[in-house]
């Protein structure tokens, strides 16, 4: 104050030095600085150091992601953060110095976060791997501290795909670990998201991640207001009784915590020590011998009384196939789904008399009554050009609740027909063609997944056949002992995606620890089939067009009676794969490669083009009959051999050769049309450049 100032200045500048220390109280608690009953602490204008203390200065997550998902978790929960009032900071552990980025968190009192995926083999995205190995061989490393990172706290969110039962989440564990390892202290457990629908416990990753997210902001704010985590109700006089028997490492913690923090890490700890302690190279300590031992004779002690119950109990704990978040992620790719099924919707064309798909000129399949469906939306590859983008379910084995076939080919029929019914009215639909769509003649076993792992399949195809309705079956090669059991079929493929076992491990990303072995298993049950059997090459550019002998040594295994040559159909972006526009060939590239390989296989010949679908048909040429090839299919003649291999107990068996039907000209490879059929009309798009690209 001006001691020069008159009375009056002096008394107005008095009210408002009392006015600014009576805002700065009412700010102070308006912002939760202090407590209103606490506001005698605050003297002179300035807050008590117990008030400003500062429990939570920000948070800081550290994100690994190969496709993206990790990543954009990453970013919603920044924004979550921020709604509450906290700096946040997102960083792409490839950008960080390991070393440098975490010590400075030891005493920064930020909470850190890491979400990191598990990629192929176990093994973290490429842009964590560095970050990962430092925190593995910092952990294991005598001469770095075991106090190392004590200050630092963090949580932990894996994601991860349980369908690889071997390395499910093993990233984000070992992260855990390690970061326990150096004495960095959890403020929560660890979570784990689960890409695979039919696993996940919340029915898909973003569903997992939310409900850890909703829990971490609720831990964030206790921890905001300086609370500790309420005790679990197993103490005596607010003593946990775990307090007693504390571990050589968490006794370590003792220093800069409370009692009650020292009980949070011991709890932690014994949840996941046997994580802690997996790997053939881990060290433990001998006083948590007792922790582990315990664990182990619990579980085995869980395992003798349950296994009376299990069988029982097993059929009731099976999930639904199609979890509400499966359904609406394929309605929204456009399909109608009674249970395991789905509807073919590729028969406007022919409808309109615009022409058919391949298997019309291939084969003579009538395309608008060719339903397309499924008894299995599961599958054990994850492939690359897999057109649902991995929204359906993967797995090695059934388990899953299963529809009866009587239902799943009911249902199939009904939204078979609704969607044709759909098309009345509609500019161009031809009536008559209309009135035969509702009449299902053919059946592709193909839709999505793999129909073979349907435990009633035989029935299934069956029941198919008792409906004059021909079938069409696609596998992926992995389960050989099931193509064996596999009653005959009108057309038996499988998918030949790529020819060698580095290649295969690319494209279809198998789940199948023996996948190469199962690979070739299948290839050989193929050739002991009678019935019509086919290979189907899936080109990707840059990927699997490179191999040409290795494919014709696939060929001289499985002895396919056709070979189907078609180009990659790119069906958008997906954060599950990485393939584009550029890996599609252009037709002259298939075709190309069509004939390379026909040079190496004489027992072959090109029969077939559909040059719409960018794809060719190489035939045996033993369906090459006085010089006409055969690679048509006769229908009628088929079910009246079903029939009487039916009525013969399966005493009667048939061959391929005994329902073939000559193939028309225009089908042929070399002819004018291309593969179009020349009774209907093809359609171009107006100012629009012819497109043979098969997309």
């Amino acid at each position: 104050l001006d001691v020069s100032m008159d009375t009056s200045s002096y008394f107005h500048t008095c009210l408002v030095s009392i006015w600014l220390h009576r805002f700065y109280i009412y700010s102070a608690v308006a912002f939760g600085i202090t407590d209103p009953e606490n506001l005698d602490k605050l003297g002179n204008g300035c807050a008590s150091p117990q008030a400003q203390e500062v429990h939570v200065a920000g948070v800081k997550i550290f994100y690994g992601s190969q496709t993206g998902t990790a990543k954009r978790f990453a970013k919603a929960l920044a924004e979550a953060v921020i709604s509450l009032n906290l700096p946040v900071a997102v960083f792409n552990m490839g950008d960080c110095d390991p070393e440098d980025c975490l010590s400075e968190e030891t005493s920064s009192r930020n909470i850190c976060v890491f979400l990191v995926a598990t990629y192929t083999e176990g093994q973290p995205p490429e842009s964590a791997a560095w970050f990962c190995k430092w925190l593995e061989e910092a952990a294991n490393d005598f001469r770095v501290g075991k106090s190392f990172l004590q200050g630092l706290r963090y949580a932990v969110f894996g994601l991860g795909n349980s369908a690889y039962v071997d390395h499910y989440n093993t990233v984000g564990r070992r992260v855990d670990r390690w970061l326990w390892m150096l004495n960095a202290s959890r403020i929560m457990t660890r979570a784990e998201g689960d890409c695979n629908v039919a696993q996940s416990k919340h029915g898909s990753i973003e569903a997992d991640f939310e409900a850890w997210k909703t829990k971490f902001l609720t831990r964030l704010q206790a921890l905001c207001r300086g609370e500790k985590k309420p005790c679990s109700g197993k103490c005596k006089k607010g003593k946990c009784k775990s307090s007693g028997k504390q571990s050589k490492e968490s006794s370590d913690h003792e220093h800069g915590m409370s009692e009650h923090e020292n009980t949070e890490a011991e709890e932690l700890f014994e949840t996941s020590s046997e994580e802690e302690a997996e790997g053939t190279n881990s060290v433990i300590d001998v006083e948590d011998l007792g922790n582990i031992m315990g664990h182990m004779k619990k579980e085995k002690r869980e395992l003798q009384e349950g296994a009376a119950g299990a069988g029982r109990k097993e059929e009731a704990e099976r999930r639904e196939m199609i979890t509400p978040a499966l359904r609406d992620a394929l309605t929204k790719q456009g399909e109608a789904l009674p249970r395991a099924v789905g509807a073919q919707f590729g028969v406007g064309a022919m409808l309109r008399g615009r022409g058919g798909c391949y298997k019309h000129t291939f084969y003579g399949i009538e395309s608008h009554r060719c339903m397309e469906a499924t008894p299995s939306l599961a599958c054990a590859n994850k492939c690359v050009f897999c057109w649902r983008h991995h929204t359906n379910p993967v797995g090695t084995e059934w388990r899953w609740k299963m529809d009866q076939p009587e239902l799943i080919l009911q249902e199939a029929l009904e939204k078979h027909q609704n969607m044709i019914r759909q098309f009345k009215g509609v500019s161009g639909v031809k009536a008559a063609r209309l009135e035969e769509a509702l009449r299902v003649k053919h059946c592709a076993l193909s839709l999505v997944g793999e129909p073979i792992m349907y435990p009633q399949i035989n029935r299934f195809v069956r029941l198919l056949h008792q409906h004059d309705i021909s079938t069409f079956l696609v596998t992926n090669a992995q389960f050989p002992e099931e193509i064996r059991r596999l009653e005959p079929v009108t057309q038996l493929y499988v998918s030949v995606d790529a020819s060698t076992k580095e290649s295969l491990r690319r494209i279809d990303r198998p789940l199948f620890k023996d996948f190469w072995q199962r690979f070739l298993d299948s290839l050989k049950a193929l050739a002991e089939k009678q019935q019509r059997t086919v290979y189907r090459l899936t080109l990707v550019k840059a990927w699997n067009v490179d191999e040409l002998k290795a494919y014709a040594d696939l060929i001289s295994l499985g002895k396919p009676d056709f070979i189907e040559v078609k180009g990659v159909t790119y069906c958008g972006d997906s954060a599950a794969s990485s393939l584009s526009m550029a890996n599609v060939p252009w037709h002259g590239e298939v075709l190309a490669f069509t004939q390379e390989l026909a040079r190496l296989l004489p027992d072959y010949g090109i029969a077939c083009e559909h040059e719409h679908s960018n794809c060719l048909l190489l035939a045996h040429r033993k369906f090459q009959v006085e010089g006409e090839w055969r690679t048509w299919i006769d229908y009628g003649r088929f079910q009246e051999l079903v029939r009487e291999r039916e009525r013969s107990g399966g005493a009667r068996t048939f061959t391929a050769a005994e329902y073939t039907a000559r193939t028309p000209p225009w089908a042929l490879f070399g002819a004018a049309e291309r593969g179009f059929d020349p009774s209907d009309v093809r359609f171009q798009r107006r100012n629009k450049a012819r497109d043979i690209s098969g997309c």
